[in-house]
């Protein structure tokens, strides 16, 4: 399956990011964080009508770019990330993730750098990201994109 585009989410998109979102972090983070952290995060970061409500924010919020989405050639999305720039300068990476069948295959840079390009047209000169854990397994990937350790738990890349 090769990746056929990164754009921005559209309304349609919301329930498949809500699934995408969730199937990951299920699967990243079990074992990792227990049950209860795992369902919390689910939760807030996945519900669907906030997802909605992003994606079809008009113009917009204030620091928010949004939704985007990365599908294969059959028009399947594989991948969604959100970001913005809730402050001048720095870019905040709120979620990246990639169906499983897809991982390893350049859809998660290709989100990461749809997203960095967004917010450095929004004047950002440095992009974020809070993981939920220490032992995160998306770690080596930031890693390995150049992002560096703030704190064990939050990362930071030059723009």
């Amino acid at each position: 399956m090769q990746l056929a585009d990164v754009r921005t989410a559209a309304a349609s998109d919301a329930t498949t990011i809500s699934r995408l979102l969730a199937d990951a972090i299920r699967g990243s983070y079990d074992g990792i964080l227990d049950e209860i952290a795992v369902r919390r995060l689910i939760s807030t970061q996945c519900a669907l009508p906030r997802i909605r409500a992003e994606i079809e924010i008009p113009g917009g919020a204030p620091g928010w770019l949004g939704w985007l989405v990365a599908t294969a050639e059959d028009g399947t999305l594989v991948g969604a990330a959100a970001g913005g720039v809730p402050v001048p300068g720095e870019g905040e990476l709120y979620a990246l993730c990639v169906a499983e069948g897809s991982r390893r295959r350049g859809v998660g840079a290709a989100l990461l750098s749809a997203a960095a390009d967004r917010m450095r047209g929004f004047g950002a000169r440095e992009l974020r990201v809070t993981l939920p854990s220490e032992r995160d397994p998306w770690l080596p990937f930031y890693e390995a994109s150049g992002f560096t350790p703030l704190t064990p738990t939050r990362l930071t890349q030059a723009l």
